[in-house]
């Protein structure tokens, strides 16, 4: 097939504007094309007035070779081949089924490809299935009772599962349309895989994971909930076996921890057992809050609302002289800003959207990095303890009852407490109160995102109006930490792999999903399957 780069159409193009303006970039007629495959598209925004999609598409073409030199440009090559690459299975007996820790996406994928592949894994989940986990989790946010085993962020699916369902990706792997195509064979929109910025939103994502779930199963493999890893065995520097719930144990050759960020009673308990970790940067900040009319009209000018274009988003950053940067990160167009705590007397902000995106406001993180030097001291866990520093401010402040302190956006620039909200209606629950973020955040955090405020006004018109509203605190961006380990992705302890965000090798779902792929490979190479 022959891959064609930049066909560049506006935002009302019938459906055959695609084939002829193929057709046109090779010179060739319409009848010569006989298959056209969208293979990406993107949005260019750029001018407002004239809005367009840009694409990249595939076309099966006869004499396609030739046809190619005849055109030879940048813009126009043969398609190359993109198919997921099986590993060739390893030789060494492998004693038992391997063990799965977590199932976020890094746990879920590391367990669907061995599954693929024969090794009939077991997938351990310290949170309920997603159907259970969802009542514990409308439960805290109608009446601010939390488990803190089933919540946003532990349970079937991961913290994911209780977001956009972001699927962009920074990292460059071919592992990342396997990806893709696993979604959505277990049923997300098909669309998924060829958008520019893929999602899936949280109520399709709920079933897609239960399908991947009942696909594991399917093929040999078997999955745990509420089922909590409590300690491990070792012998020397090996992996033996894993304490479930402080009761029974399960003897095991291969275990891999894809416990996500939060997990941070099972960091510490591997951290006891001499598990090799290092500090790690990450993020800090509140969630932004808009309504998405606002964004829409400065993102789209008069295409705002169009339905192709859908609700807009951003992505902005600013770099201060102090060596602190501030980001908007995991932006939700039409989304809420949720509760995310999993530990009690803390509070935890995220934001979810559905598939629709049709929720009046838009949020996002509005972040400042943070770095090792800004931790109480050295231990591998202090990053923990800055987190639960400001999140304890947080809960306290707001009333020690789950609401979250939330402060005007005018109100914070210039350094008052909010009284009341204005135009924007906030979308957290249970409850908010209004406060002064200064409250519950680092000096140099407050003195970063003021002076980013108005340089983002300049990028996007109206983000620094004075009724948007930062609610805190958003503290688990990334994990404070890097769990070390080899080329093998093997960690300090034989037989204990790590994988994901909480092991600190992901940022997101597609590329944590990628690193449990890896993980699975590493594995299925070396033993043979059972």
């Amino acid at each position: 097939m022959i891959r064609l780069f930049e066909i560049k159409l506006p935002v009302n193009h019938a459906p055959d504007a695609l084939k002829k303006a193929a057709a046109r970039a090779l010179r060739i007629s319409e009848s010569s094309i006989e298959t056209l495959t969208i293979r990406r598209q993107a949005v260019d925004a750029r001018k407002k007035n004239a809005i367009s999609f840009v694409y990249t598409l595939d076309c099966k073409v006869q004499g396609e070779q030739n046809l190619v030199c005849k055109c030879a440009t940048q813009k126009i090559i043969i398609t190359p081949d993109e198919t997921y690459a099986t590993v060739t299975p390893g030789t060494t007996p492998l004693n038992g089924n391997p063990l799965i820790v977590g199932s976020g996406p890094a746990g879920l994928f590391t367990a669907l490809l061995l599954a693929q592949n024969g090794y009939n894994p077991v997938l351990i989940e310290r949170g309920a299935d997603v159907d259970m986990r969802t009542k514990s989790i409308d439960s805290f946010w109608k009446n601010g009772i939390l488990d803190p085993e089933s919540n946003v962020q532990f349970g079937e699916g991961g913290a994911g599962t209780f977001s956009d369902g972001k699927l962009t990706t920074l990292i460059n792997d071919p592992r990342c349309k396997k990806v893709l195509e696993e979604f959505v064979a277990a049923g997300a929109p098909e669309h998924i895989l060829f958008v520019n910025k893929p999602h899936i939103g949280t109520d399709l994502l709920r079933n897609v994971v239960k399908n991947i779930r009942n696909r594991i199963i399917a093929l040999g493999g078997k999955v745990m909930f509420n089922s909590k890893v409590t300690d491990i065995r070792t012998s020397g520097s090996t992996l033996r076996a894993l304490q479930i719930n402080g009761i029974d144990w399960i003897d095991c050759e291969v275990a891999v921890f894809a416990i996500g960020h939060s997990a941070r009673d099972t960091a510490s308990m591997l951290h006891v057992h001499s598990m090799a970790m290092t500090q790690k940067p990450f993020a800090i900040g509140v969630r932004i809050e808009h309504p998405q009319l606002l964004i829409d009209k400065a993102q789209y000018g008069a295409f705002a609302g169009h339905p192709r274009l859908g609700a807009a988003d951003y992505k902005m950053a600013f770099h201060d002289t102090n060596h602190r940067s501030a980001f908007t990160f995991c932006m939700c167009p039409g989304g809420e800003v949720i509760a995310a705590a999993s530990e009690h007397g803390g509070i935890v902000t995220n934001g979810m959207s559905y598939n629709t995106r049709s929720g009046r406001n838009a949020n996002a993180a509005l972040l400042v990095n943070i770095t090792p030097s800004d931790f109480p001291d050295s231990h591998p866990l202090s990053g923990f303890t800055f987190q639960r520093l400001w999140e304890t401010k947080a809960f306290k402040l707001a009333g020690s009852n789950y609401y979250a302190p939330v402060q005007r956006l005018e109100d914070f620039l210039n350094n008052r407490k909010s009284v009341k909200f204005g135009s924007v209606k906030p979308t957290y629950t249970p409850g908010l109160t209004p406060s002064d973020l200064r409250e519950c955040l680092p000096p140099y955090v407050i003195a970063t995102l003021q002076k980013a405020l108005p340089h983002f006004n300049r990028q996007i018109s109206g983000f620094a109006h004075p009724d948007a509203l930062l609610t805190g605190v958003e503290t688990r961006s990334s994990s404070p930490l890097r769990m070390t380990r080899s080329e093998s992705f093997e960690s300090s302890l034989k037989g204990l792999y790590v994988a994901g965000e909480g092991a600190g090798y992901a940022g997101g779902i597609t590329s944590a999903a990628a690193d449990g792929i890896r993980v699975a490979e590493a594995i299925t190479q070396k033993f043979r399957p059972l």
